[in-house]
């Protein structure tokens, strides 16, 4: 092979070496592409002086109703279940579920009769002791009470016990937290009274501290004494509740923490009852606690003793900062309904829970309120007549004679109904309706624009019920809390017509999950939120803030952001949130137009994310943190504001607002010059 033979073949092996090389590289930038690819888009954000809109101030608060033992066996604080002996009816002898004998039928008998000193509450407990102190158990015999499948008591902590009792004979009766099979004594008590002391009924207290901790504890009463002793009315309250209103703590922090500014109560389907005779009615759940009958959930399935009742919720309202919104009944459960031209006494009993709120200490119901120890009214500017009975034969009758009589009485009262108005106008006055939605997580997710279209004339809506339930949920997933975050921010950026909206349900206890999944998951020692729950912290300081003018550009089909700018402290914030329910990250830069660069910059704040490797993962009593946001500082150069959105994730970014530092020239009396800023 001659030499220009040689160096033309050398050229043919090196080009194709060159062109091999170029194709596997694009081959590989092809594949690494595909494998985990950052589309870039951009968020404009106008945050000029007047370019926003104002928020509603209540536009994201909670929805508590009686349902998973939300409030008996939760939220209010009652240890003792079915303290009155009711809970089993009023044909006697009933059931005393959960309460159960210690020792056995040879050494003691119990039944209930109809010998109460309370009209309202007439079944008691007698008890038969058989033995004296030379036959008993060492420890005595009695009844226990293991209330809401265990009593959490702790070592340290006073627990006050009430309960009313009377005797033929003298009493001499040990009031003890035990272990959960009465094993471990932990604070006992006596309470001692001779026999002219107890021939009537008498009320009597005693104060244990316990000497160890026990989530599952019990209450018992026990005897050595033989005779005859009845009781009644048995209540274990802790000392420690918040602000001495008897809720419980840790459960109520939680709620206050998602900072809301209303709560709608108490219900929901409590309201209404599967059967109006089961329905929540306000007047037997005020006055004194062991005055109140109580009265079996149907829709739930379950006895609530009521100590969580009309005057706790407006007190529990207060508590939190928010404004309550009272669903009362309209004469129609599920399954029947009251004609209208036999409504007035429903109407009047609306009318008389207004009073009893809002009234002055003098009147007929105001001086209830002010017997119960509140001589200064209750705020109350919501009322919604009646839940989810839209199109029963007798709504829209019914609800004209509320409306005209609470508009009559109380003409700034706000009035809602629970017809859907997005979709076309309701056909009676209302100064809202109500909005509720369950539905899977890509459907959710997909009305973020639900109300992008609704007309903007009329009344305001209320999503007071939202959630995503069925497979995508879980009980209480990631995917679940995304699809709801994206929900949330359509609801924001639509805030000129909607005007309050809450996750439903907040509460479940786990020993009686009736409705999943729920924001707060609790026993009667620990709890945690769910992703839900969550989410909508993000939201807390949306309420009362500016909504800026945003827009997402470039492939942003499965992305949902929003801004806000609010004042922390005196600081000016700027706040963007994003989902991204995607499955790859995201790169989005962010440009944020309006603020004059001499005046006014932005820089990072702070940026939190709530994601986890697996969209249906859930937090748990063994793992409560598994899936909750994370907090880091936000550091971005100030010509490149650009953020990634992890796959599958709610992430939020707060920028703050400061003055811009402006070098100024300066003379010196060597005519050198010198810089300040400004």
């Amino acid at each position: 092979m001659d030499m220009e033979s040689w160096k033309l073949l050398r050229s043919i092996c090196i080009l194709s070496f060159l062109l091999g090389s170029c194709f596997v590289y694009q081959s590989l930038r092809v594949v690494d592409a595909q494998e985990d690819p950052k589309p870039a888009v951009t968020f404009q954000v106008d945050a000029s002086n007047g370019a926003g809109r104002p928020i509603p101030e209540t536009l994201f608060g909670i929805f508590f109703e009686e349902i998973n033992h939300a409030g008996a066996g939760g939220l209010w604080a009652e240890l003792v279940s079915n303290r009155g002996f009711e809970a089993g009816g009023q044909n006697i002898p009933s059931n005393i579920w959960p309460w159960s004998i210690v020792g056995d039928h040879s050494s003691i008998y119990v039944a209930t009769d109809r010998s109460s000193c309370f009209e309202r509450n007439k079944i008691a407990l007698r008890m038969d002791v058989l033995c004296d102190s030379q036959g008993c158990p060492s420890g005595g015999v009695g009844v226990y009470n293991p209330g809401y499948w265990g009593m959490n008591i702790q070592e340290g902590k006073k627990y006050k016990v009430a309960l009313y009792v009377r005797s033929t004979g003298d009493i001499d009766v040990s009031v003890s937290f035990t272990s959960s099979n009465g094993s471990l004594t932990l604070a006992s008590e006596k309470i001692t009274a001779s026999a002219s002391d107890v021939s009537k009924w008498t009320r009597k207290e005693v104060l244990l501290e316990s000497k160890g901790t026990d989530p599952s504890a019990r209450l018992q009463l026990t005897t050595t004494k033989k005779g005859s002793i009845w009781i009644d009315q048995v209540s274990a309250m802790p000392v420690d509740t918040y602000k001495g209103h008897g809720f419980r703590n840790d459960l109520f922090q939680m709620m206050v923490d998602i900072k809301p500014r209303f709560i709608r109560f108490p219900g929901g389907c409590f309201v209404e009852g599967e059967w109006l005779s089961n329905a929540f009615r306000w007047k037997e759940t005020v006055g004194p606690w062991e005055e109140r009958p109580g009265h079996f959930g149907d829709v739930w399935k379950y006895w609530t003793d009521d100590g969580l009742g009309h005057f706790e919720f407006f007190q529990l309202a207060e508590d939190i900062g928010a404004a309550p919104i009272w669903v009362f009944n309209n004469g129609i459960s599920h399954n029947d309904e009251v004609e209208t031209a036999s409504i007035m006494p429903f109407v009047q009993e609306a009318l008389d829970g207004i009073e009893f709120a809002r009234g002055d200490a003098n009147s007929t119901w105001g001086s209830v309120r002010a017997k119960m120890g509140r001589q200064e009214p209750f705020e109350l500017k919501y009322v919604a007549i009646g839940n989810e009975d839209c199109g029963k034969t007798y709504y829209r009758g019914n609800y004209i004679v509320f409306y005209d009589a609470i508009k009559k009485a109380y003409p700034d009262i706000k009035i809602i109904s629970n017809c859907d108005g997005s979709s076309r106008p309701l056909d009676h006055p209302a100064d809202y309706y109500d909005y509720h939605i369950y539905t899977s997580a890509s459907n959710l997710f997909s009305m973020y624009h639900q109300f992008d279209r609704t007309s903007r004339h009329g009344p305001k809506a209320f999503v007071s019920e939202y959630a995503v339930t069925g497979k995508d949920a879980g009980t209480g997933s990631l995917l679940a809390s995304l699809a709801e975050a994206a929900f949330l921010i359509g609801l924001e950026k639509n805030s000129d017509i909607v005007e309050m909206a809450s996750y439903a349900p907040l509460f479940v206890n786990t020993n009686d999950r009736r409705w999943n999944p729920d924001a707060i998951v609790f026993n009667s020692s620990h709890l945690y939120g769910t992703p839900s729950y969550w989410v909508q912290r993000f939201f807390a300081e949306s309420s009362g803030a500016t909504l800026l003018t945003s827009t997402l550009k470039g492939n942003s089909s499965s992305l949902v952001a929003s801004a806000i700018s609010w004042k922390n402290n005196g600081k000016d914030y700027i706040r963007l949130k994003a989902v991204n329910f995607g499955t790859n990250s995201v790169n989005m830069k962010v440009l944020v137009t309006g603020l004059d660069p001499n005046v006014m910059k932005v820089s990072g704040s702070k940026k939190t994310v709530l994601t986890s490797t697996n969209v249906m993962d859930e937090n748990s009593f063994s793992q409560p943190e598994k899936v909750v946001p994370h907090e880091s500082l936000l550091e971005l150069a100030e010509e490149d504001l650009t953020v990634v959105l992890p796959p599958h994730s709610f992430s939020s970014f707060d920028l703050l607002k400061e003055s811009a530092k402006i070098k100024m020239p300066i003379s010196d009396s060597s005519s050198h010059q010198k810089t300040t800023t400004l």
